[in-house]
């Protein structure tokens, strides 16, 4: 397998598993309806910085030592799982405290609340074990012999990372046309209440998850 033939076939199957609806989906969704284009992209790329340390530590081998570990999966998925439950509670919280008459979109400092955006969008991903289970079964098989791991790694998660934000950028600027009506208040409490409910699923789904068989 030569470098071109492997980043080829890892860009099919990557981009096939980009656009199945997941949780980074779901959160990139919601910040674009309940924020704005700019907050959307700092998840995005929040996500897409976690996709990076990923791919990295698979490349390594250090992806693969914590899926051999029970112990250390185990601290990860509830970690996980509990980031997870606090994102959905507090979605549902706001959900029904918020009034008809109130402003849907916060007044905030620009600056802090693009940086909250992007670490909701690292860590949500980084605390997910299934984002190191998906690197840890493909990097490696898209290796070739004799190439560094870390470099070939790192640039296997650069083509899943762009991939993502082509992915990401459909679903923003989608979501813009139909932007006044879906950001009235009562839409948005909609969107909290899914997207909240989305959370606490995924979070049940990976805390009762089994330990990933390598």
């Amino acid at each position: 397998m030569t470098v071109a033939s492997a980043l080829w076939s890892f860009a099919l199957l990557a981009g096939l598993l980009t656009i199945i609806p997941g949780l980074d989906t779901a959160l990139v969704l919601r910040s674009s309806l309940t924020q704005s284009r700019s907050h959307a992209y700092a998840t995005a790329f929040g996500i897409c910085s976690g996709s990076f340390v990923w791919g990295a530590a698979a490349a390594v081998g250090a992806a693969a030592l914590l899926a051999a570990s029970e112990l250390a999966f185990t601290i990860l998925k509830l970690a996980g799982a509990a980031y997870m439950v606090y994102l959905g509670v507090t979605m549902l919280v706001a959900s029904f405290r918020r009034r008809d008459e109130e402003v849907s979109l916060p007044v905030v400092k620009p600056a802090r609340s693009y940086l909250a955006s992007f670490g909701k969008g690292a860590l949500t991903n980084l605390l997910n074990p299934k984002v190191g289970v998906f690197y840890i079964a493909l990097i490696p098989q898209f290796i070739p012999e004799g190439v560094f791991p870390l470099g070939m790694g790192l640039l296997l998660a650069l083509v899943h990372v762009l991939e993502s934000l082509v992915w990401f950028s459909a679903i923003i600027l989608a979501t813009q046309f139909a932007r006044k009506w879906l950001t009235s208040p009562k839409v948005v409490r909609w969107i909290d209440r899914v997207t909240g409910g989305i959370l606490i699923g995924f979070a049940a789904l990976l805390a009762l998850e089994s330990r990933p068989a390598v």
